[in-house]
């Protein structure tokens, strides 16, 4: 198996103040990994560094074995708000990506109307955002980031703005596609449920300057029981707790 996404010994700093440190972390092709952390830990800096906005003062960052080429955007990124233009239809938020990336219109419409049913979105095209649930735009933005067929989907708090009841069912839903897909994901979260829910594997930074304070193994077969589940719920606890004490 191809060794998929590495970060090794990856350092940041910004006006001579550390915010990463030496982090390393893997991600397999057809896992799914999370990294949770303190607010201010640097998990968003990970994310930049990863979609080349930002280059490493130390390490390497590596896919496939091979470093990533500055400038060029490998990986598929969904914000944490769903960036959806106002003034375009669903269909044409979706197949955005694409448009950029060089493919025409009528082509780029083409690909996706076929998966619309299964992201919740059929009937649904010719709708604009404002039309649209927090749940619905949320599919929308995912469809638009995994269509465009890139080997890794990094995902920074796609659900955190939604309200509690709609982001469990969100985090359910995903469960589900990941399960049918096996996307390569790395998502960055404060849900300490989600990521237990979610990853195959979750590190767990620390304070800043971010270090990784934990590595947890998640041995659970996919797709996992929202509630109920004594293994998923000491998960959470061996993560919580984890989190906690990088704080003393």
């Amino acid at each position: 198996m191809t060794a998929g996404l590495e970060m090794r010994g990856v350092s940041k700093a910004f006006d001579g103040r550390s915010v990463l440190d030496r982090i390393s972390l893997v991600v397999r092709p057809a896992e799914f990994v999370s990294i949770v952390g303190p607010s201010g830990a640097g998990k968003s800096t990970i994310l930049n560094l990863l979609t080349g906005a930002l280059t490493p003062d130390g390490g390497e960052i590596l896919f496939d074995g091979s470093h990533l080429t500055p400038g060029r955007q490998r990986f598929a990124f969904m914000p944490q708000r769903d960036a959806l233009m106002s003034w375009r239809r669903v269909i044409d938020n979706t197949t955005l990506g694409l448009e950029v990336a060089g493919m025409s219109r009528s082509a780029a419409r083409a690909k996706v109307r076929p998966l619309l049913a299964e992201f919740g979105l059929d009937g649904f095209e010719r709708h604009y955002p404002a039309q649209l649930s927090g749940g619905m735009r949320q599919r929308a933005a995912l469809l638009r980031t995994v269509v465009q067929g890139k080997p890794v989907l990094l995902l920074d708090e796609p659900f955190g703005a939604l309200d509690a009841l709609t982001r469990t069912r969100m985090q359910r839903w995903l469960a589900e596609m990941w399960t049918r897909h096996r996307w390569t994901v790395l998502l960055i979260t404060h849900d300490v449920r989600e990521a237990a829910l979610l990853s195959d594997r979750v590190y767990v930074l620390s304070a800043r300057p971010a270090r990784i304070d934990r590595v947890i193994e998640v041995p659970l077969p996919h797709p996992r029981p929202p509630t109920g589940s004594a293994a998923l719920a000491a998960i959470e606890s061996e993560i919580l707790q984890t989190l906690f004490n990088s704080e003393v």
